[in-house]
């Protein structure tokens, strides 16, 4: 049954004074002031109405009838005499004929008040997010999503991008996470998977002889849940496009966000065309990142040669990165908190100290430094009011902790940091190997399917650790929004690019038989991207949590609340699907 209104609650103005008018929507409360008048807020999708109860009958409809029921309100509209200019339905109200009660909230309590659902703790807000929704602040974060979402989809088109669905249910595949497994009943033993990333089908599609291809791509993946992350399923802007460069794909990626961050999101200003590129190499020892937050202008120095030697033990045989501000004014309280925070992020200490306005080294390890201050003021070109924030450790250990002591000084200093704007970045070149933390092996270092820069003579001639792939990763404001590559499509580079590793000929013809097979036959040289949506989105609405722009998200556990997912299921399904369970007994 579909309700009829003649109007929703938003829509009414001074000019409709006087109309016959029928509204639906949510009872959201009411100030009562004797038996019969009272003031009720109705409200919709669309805002809200001032419904003035002015009759003990009209009154007595309303009795027994709690906060959030749906209501059915046909009256006059007439103009309000105490006008309320924050509201676009302000200047009137409607005196009602009718009341009708559509569907009944049961409850005298709600969990939380509707209008500060925000306030309530997370479980809460997710066991109940059919109300949390109804809260309009929350819902504009999902309608702001819809409409990003049919930007970006008119823009790909625009482009020539077709957009094309591919499989949910498909094979395991090695893509850097676990896999969400779904049993067959078919095929006993065996099993799909959900799909990590479109990888193989859009690089399929590209041999299959589509030149453009994009879709708005659900992903899953079995981990951890972080605030820039969802555990279990996320969105992307997936994309590919045939006989292209990397050249092509910054050039539509570049054409196709700026806009849509500036025409929707909190800062009015992106990056514009050509977006800064960095190499992997420069970000590590100038950011000590390889997602830096370009709105920070400090950069990191190499310290080693002045310092490694000045008897401060975790200096000792260790790289040093040192980290600049002029003008630092913070108190010993945040700089304690900063080196506090670096650590709880990093799992490695900050250190610092700082030129006092006499130009003596003073504060933290300065005591080490002092016999050294001259050479330590000309490596560093140190001035009297600067700080200096140290990390110290293993090189790539130490520009990391570096980039975190980076972000949180930038956080605390004004004068660094812009906080208006989009800061776009490439970062390129990445090494295509690298020795593996767990494993101390030759491993790829990010994805396979790259190509690699000099193709087969660089596979051939090189040291593996020397050669760099065509990997590209896109950066927003220091969140990574997406990686790419230019494709590596001949099935001889590939073989090449698996044997380094130890995997042979046969290892490729099994985990990726189809891609192998079509690139046998002919494929065009391709490249792609896929931006998340849901990190794109938080970014332009400006929330701290991805959680805040998705629909109905899972916790932090990857649970589902409100449904009560993953659940239990009974042993019929599971002999359909030929699964036993064993569950090993928690030891007491």
């Amino acid at each position: 049954m579909i309700q009829s209104r003649t109007h929703n609650c938003g829509q009414l103005r001074i000019s409709d004074v006087g109309e016959k008018v029928t509204l639906v929507g949510f009872y959201d409360n009411m100030r009562k002031v004797s038996k019969n008048l009272g003031f009720l807020i109705l409200r919709d999708f669309y805002g809200v109405t001032q419904i003035v109860i002015e009759t003990e009958e009209m009154m007595a409809k309303l009795n027994g009838v709690n906060n959030e029921s749906t209501l059915s309100i046909s009256g006059t509209v007439r103009e309000r005499s105490s006008k309320n200019a924050s509201l676009p339905t302000g200047e009137i109200e409607v005196v009602p004929e009718e009341i009708r009660v559509l569907g009944k909230c049961i409850y005298n309590e709600l969990p939380f008040e509707i209008n500060r659902s925000k306030e309530a703790d997370e479980a809460t807000r997710l066991k109940y997010r059919y109300l949390d929704l109804r809260n309009p602040e929350v819902k504009s974060r999902i309608v702001l999503r819809s409409k990003i979402v049919s930007e970006l989809r008119s823009r790909m088109t625009e482009h020539d991008f077709l957009e094309i669905t591919t499989p949910i249910l498909t094979c395991s595949s090695p893509e850097g996470a676990r896999d969400y497994l779904v049993p067959s009943r078919n095929h006993p033993g065996k099993f799909y998977a959900l799909p990590q990333a479109p990888q193989q089908f859009k690089q399929l599609l590209m041999t299959s002889g589509f030149d453009r291809y994009f879709q708005i791509a659900p992903c899953f993946r079995d981990e951890d849940a972080r605030a820039d992350r969802s555990p279990g399923e996320f969105y992307q802007l997936d994309m590919e496009m045939a006989f292209a460069t990397q050249e092509d794909v910054f050039s539509v990626i570049e054409d196709v966000l700026p806009p849509v961050f500036a025409k929707y999101g909190t800062y009015k200003t992106a990056s514009r065309a050509p977006f800064k590129r960095i190499s992997y190499k420069d970000a590590m020892d100038r950011y000590g990142s390889d997602k830096p937050d370009l709105r920070i202008d400090l950069e990191l120095q190499d310290a080693t040669d002045v310092m490694a030697d000045c008897g401060f033990g975790p200096f000792e045989g260790q790289k040093i990165k040192a980290i600049v501000v002029d003008d630092f004014t913070a108190t010993r309280k945040v700089i304690d908190k900063i080196c506090a925070d670096v650590e709880v992020q990093s799992g490695n200490k900050a250190y610092w100290f700082k030129v006092d306005e006499n130009g003596e080294l003073a504060g933290g390890i300065a005591k080490f430094l002092q016999d050294r201050k001259e050479k330590v003021m000309e490596a560093l070109s140190l001035k009297p009011g600067d700080f200096v924030g140290l990390t110290a450790g293993k090189l790539l250990d130490a520009q990391k902790t570096a980039g975190v002591l980076r972000k949180f000084l930038g956080a605390a200093s004004e004068k660094h940091r812009k906080t208006d704007c989009y800061e776009f970045c490439w970062i390129v070149d990445f090494p295509m190997y690298e020795i593996g933390e767990e494993s101390g092996e030759l491993e790829f270092c990010h994805n396979p399917f790259s190509m690699p820069q000099g193709g087969m003579e660089a596979l051939m001639t090189k040291d593996p650790l020397d050669i760099y792939a065509y990997q590209y990763d896109l950066v927003c404001n220091g969140v990574e929004l997406s990686s790419g590559a230019v494709r590596n499509h001949d099935p001889e580079i590939m073989v090449k690019a698996f044997q380094i590793v130890g995997l042979d000929e046969e290892h490729v013809k099994a985990k990726f038989p189809a891609m192998y097979n079509a690139f046998c036959y002919g494929a065009p040289p391709h490249a792609g991207i896929a931006p998340g949506v849901d990190r794109m989105v938080m970014l332009i609405a400006g929330e701290e949590s991805i959680r805040e722009i998705i629909p109905f998200p899972m916790n932090k556990t990857a649970q589902d609340v409100m449904m009560g997912a993953p659940s239990e299921v009974d042993e019929k399904q599971l002999r359909d699907v030929h699964i036993k369970i064993d569950i090993p007994e928690k030891e007491v």
